[in-house]
């Protein structure tokens, strides 16, 4: 724990210097680059956080890629636009940002909607990816024609409408710890160090319009079964019930897609695994790499 802390405040310290700022499809988005290796590796945070999400995996990547993270639209310190947001603005966003900063073709690892941004991308902009790696990727809607898995929607579904009730009415404190509780793991709220429960809290207003984004968490697996290039997808062995069977559903998908599951973590992998993380994320590029 005393290193990922020196981690991180190595790379808030570094942020001063690092960051930028960019207008890609009519919206300020903020970012950062890490590294001088020629691979570039693209970080895409998911919902409730911002790319200080990264903060504790950047250091074990930056010695090998050129590393971007960024702020979505709405999130951190990018631009919040008026009118409704949603996964499709967030994977044009993606890949504007590549195509404008020339990364692509680029390798993209996106935790939770992170995830469903990279694979939505996947199916979208092929061209601008060498291969992707998806931390759990929130798609309950793969599991809608299995009645085994009719609880697990059912529950996830439920507590979406709860914590976007509260979201609404201005309690971001409550709708955070709700959410992080109930959905990812009983005890874990109390497990975040304070700078992760903050960053959490002040990136409510975002996650409010998921919620109201019909399509957010919804994937069809036809969209995805063209992608030829390197996947990984990447589950821990502590998570919420609903996300190893989703995981299960892309990967019959995708044949060629690669499973990895991280001993002692959970959903929110990169401050509870950060290295272990990277290290997969090492592995594989290297492996998928002439």
């Amino acid at each position: 724990m005393a290193n990922e802390k020196n981690n991180f405040q190595k790379q808030q310290a570094a942020s001063k210097d690092t960051k930028r700022m960019v207008i890609v499809n009519g919206v300020r988005l903020a970012y950062e680059i890490h590294g001088t290796g020629e691979i570039p590796l693209v970080l895409v945070h998911g919902g409730f956080e911002s790319r200080r999400a990264w903060d504790l995996v950047v250091p074990h990547l930056a010695d090998s890629f050129r590393v971007l993270t960024y702020d979505q639209r709405g999130y951190g310190e990018s631009e919040r636009p008026s009118g409704q947001t949603g996964i499709r603005e967030n994977v044009g966003d993606l890949a504007a940002l590549i195509e404008h900063l020339g990364l692509g073709p680029a390798w993209v690892v996106g935790q939770s909607s992170g995830g469903n941004i990279v694979l939505r991308s996947a199916a979208k902009r092929p061209d601008l990816l060498r291969g992707i790696i998806a931390h759990e990727p929130a798609f309950p809607s793969l599991l809608a024609d299995d009645p085994a898995t009719t609880p697990l929607i059912e529950g996830f579904t439920q507590l979406l409408a709860e914590v976007t009730e509260r979201l609404a009415s201005g309690d971001r404190a409550g709708a955070a710890e709700q959410f992080v509780e109930e959905g990812l793991g009983e005890g874990l709220w109390k497990k975040f160090p304070p700078w992760f429960k903050q960053m959490v809290i002040e990136n409510t207003p975002a996650s409010l319009d998921e919620g109201n984004d019909p399509e957010d968490f919804a994937f069809d697996p036809e969209w995805i079964r063209g992608f030829t290039r390197p996947v990984l997808l990447t589950l821990g062995d502590q998570t919420a019930p609903i996300f190893p069977p989703v995981i299960t559903k892309l990967a019959e998908a995708m044949p060629s897609a690669e499973v990895q599951e991280l001993t002692g973590a959970g959903h929110p992998i990169m401050v509870e695994q950060p290295e272990d993380f990277a290290e997969a994320i090492n592995d594989f590029v290297r492996r998928h790499t002439k």
